[in-house]
């Protein structure tokens, strides 16, 4: 365990009077250290001008910063720079590769996903099916709580795969996907298919290699992982890209090479490709220093703080009557975490909206509702979830405040 609290400015505040923020609110977007913000905050005081359109000192410094913050970030995955696209979020990221790389999708073909996925890894595959006339299947759950691997087989063997989409940890369950075993299914039972994996929620708490997974696409985003709103990403591999079966899918300005009236060619430079018009350098470069904010901290030791924390928060809200904590009890399953991120409960009195705001006039933020997951709900029969959700800065006493906020429930609707 680790206290960083003190590098997040907004954390040092009060709310509802004298009540002291407590933020378990991280799934749905992490606060940011006062690095990040300085960052952000120093570019557009000194550096601000456009990229790679002038030859003065300003337009020199934007561009140089660009530049070396897209090798921080990608460098941070394992990955290399020409093989990170930068997006505004991970949801824009899903749809780079659907209008980018979609057009691969024919009449007949499968695409797989998942009854855990978030809206973002799911709702653009549906539009993608219905288009090209491909059939999406959709991977159930065991137990309300982790992926059928049986099932995720037989849709593999089963043959026409052209796709496997699947979130590495649960935003709504914190379940961690196998990912090493999936990519192992889909080598053998259907090698040309591509696979991306939606890393939203593992981003900020474990690891990542991107070439060590051996998949072809990740996507991220940045304000979920200490970074600001807008700077997010999408590697791909570096052949999709050389080959062009991976396509730019914005068009204009930055990402071309000659224009003509009725014709243009685009740029050679990959990263230069897949960048139109302007970028948001400043927050591009805040998600650098987020990165390296998070890289000093040492992936394997975040990794480790969060477990700590979704452990001790499954044990104290299990105490809790009345109260269901849903998902796997956090357990090291072959040296690694089962679950992540956040613990979700629901209360067999009280709706989660109640829940939350009770909780919150206590000074304690938490999500409630079925966040971008409602396949999820739906299947295993939960109207809404209530979810307390972490990140670096989360410590136990936070969690205690989350259990004393109960106390307020119990004066209210009884136990």
């Amino acid at each position: 365990m680790f206290d960083v609290k003190k590098d997040f400015p907004i954390l040092n505040q009060k709310i509802h009077g004298d009540k002291k923020l407590i933020y378990l609110d991280s799934g749905a977007t992490s606060q940011k250290p006062q690095q990040v913000i300085d960052a952000i905050s120093d570019y557009y005081t000194n550096d601000n001008s456009n990229v790679h359109r002038g030859v003065h000192v300003l337009s020199d410094r934007s561009t140089q910063a660009w530049e070396e913050s897209r090798e921080t970030i990608a460098s941070f995955f394992g990955a290399l720079p020409d093989e990170f696209i930068v997006t505004r979020n991970t949801t824009e990221a899903t749809n780079g590769v659907a209008y980018g790389w979609g057009h691969n999708i024919g009449k007949g073909d499968v695409i797989v996903s998942t009854a855990i996925e978030h809206h973002a890894n799911l709702v653009v595959w549906q539009e993608i099916a219905k288009k090209a006339g491909a059939t999406l299947k959709v991977v159930g759950l065991k137990n309300k709580a982790e992926l059928d691997l049986d099932e995720f087989e037989k849709i593999l063997k089963a043959g026409s795969v052209k796709l496997v989409a699947f979130n590495h940890v649960s935003n709504s369950l914190g379940t961690v996907s196998p990912v090493s075993k999936i990519v192992g299914f889909v080598k053998k039972h259907a090698p040309s298919a591509r696979i991306l994996l939606d890393a939203a929620q593992s981003a900020p708490h474990m690891p990542l290699d991107f070439h060590d997974m051996k998949i072809d696409f990740m996507a991220f985003g940045g304000h979920k992982m200490l970074g600001p709103m807008g700077a997010a990403g999408l590697l791909v591999r570096k052949e999709l890209l050389e080959s062009g079966e991976m396509r730019p899918w914005l068009f204009g300005g930055g990402m071309i090479d000659q224009v003509g009236e009725q014709d243009a060619t685009y740029a050679d430079n990959l990263a230069d490709r897949f960048t139109a018009g302007t970028p948001d350098v400043a927050s591009v470069r805040g998600l650098a220093v987020a990165c390296e904010y998070l890289a000093n901290l040492g992936m394997d030791e975040v990794m480790e703080h969060d477990f700590s924390l979704v452990k001790y928060a499954y044990e104290k809200l299990s105490e809790i009557d009345n109260l269901e904590v849903i998902g796997l009890k956090p357990e090291m399953v072959d040296g690694a975490p089962n679950r992540l991120g956040s613990v979700s409960f629901i209360h067999k009195t009280v709706h989660s909206h109640d829940l939350a705001q009770i909780i919150d006039s206590e000074g304690v933020a938490v999500r409630s509702g079925h966040h971008c997951t409602m396949p999820l709900h739906v299947a295993c029969g939960w109207v809404a979830t209530t979810r307390a959700s972490f990140n670096v800065y989360s410590l136990k006493e936070d969690i205690d405040a989350l259990i004393r906020a109960f106390k307020k429930v119990e004066k209210i609707f009884g136990k």
